[in-house]
């Protein structure tokens, strides 16, 4: 059986995990096959969120809805 196999039930989108540090951590380093990702930088934005730029080359915030999401 394939390692890619997802049982039903058990996949998560970014919008699905807790607004931590650790669940974006534990999330995608899931989604990258296992490797690590971690946060290479932080930075404090004028409106008042933080940007994480993560090793995966992506940035992620937390909404004002509680809810993680890539920086665009």
């Amino acid at each position: 059986m394939s390692s890619a196999f997802v049982r039903e039930g058990e996949h998560q989108d970014l919008s699905d995990i807790a607004p931590t540090m650790n669940a974006l951590i534990t999330f995608l380093t899931r989604e990258n096959g296992g490797v690590r990702v971690y946060e290479k930088q932080r930075r404090e934005q004028t409106d008042g969120t933080t940007h994480h730029e993560m090793s995966n080359g992506l940035q992620y915030r937390v909404s004002t809805s509680s809810k993680w999401e890539v920086v665009t």
